[in-house]
């Protein structure tokens, strides 16, 4: 069983920062890839960032430049640093793991860009 404690959403003004971090535990065998989604009302969850094992980053092109992911191997967490933040980021973000077991969700934290 592997659990997601993701943290660090809320209310922010456009052009703001928030720092988003999902922590891992349970049974972990290997995290190959850790990342975040995210599911605007009505519409499909996507993909935002990815961090490999080997630190290779992948991004949602519109969120290249603004948003960084990073991750602590020691503390099986990985973060998303959101700058610049648009109303169009305004979302439910979701923390996906990938382990030797398969891939794994969090529950969802909510971010909301408006002034």
């Amino acid at each position: 069983q592997v659990q997601l404690v993701e943290s660090g959403g809320g209310l922010v003004q456009p052009g703001g920062s928030l720092r988003l971090s999902c922590a891992a535990s349970g049974s972990l065998l290997s995290i190959y890839l850790m990342g975040w989604y995210r599911q605007a009302p009505g519409k499909q969850r996507h993909l935002v960032a990815t961090i490999t094992s080997a630190d290779s980053t992948n991004y949602l092109d519109s969120v290249k430049g603004r948003f960084t992911i990073s991750r602590d191997s020691a503390k099986n967490t990985v973060y998303l640093q959101m700058n610049s933040l648009k109303p169009e980021d305004t979302a439910v973000y979701y923390c996906n793991v990938v382990t030797r077991g398969g891939g794994h969700w969090g529950q969802g934290t909510q971010v909301t860009v408006s002034s």
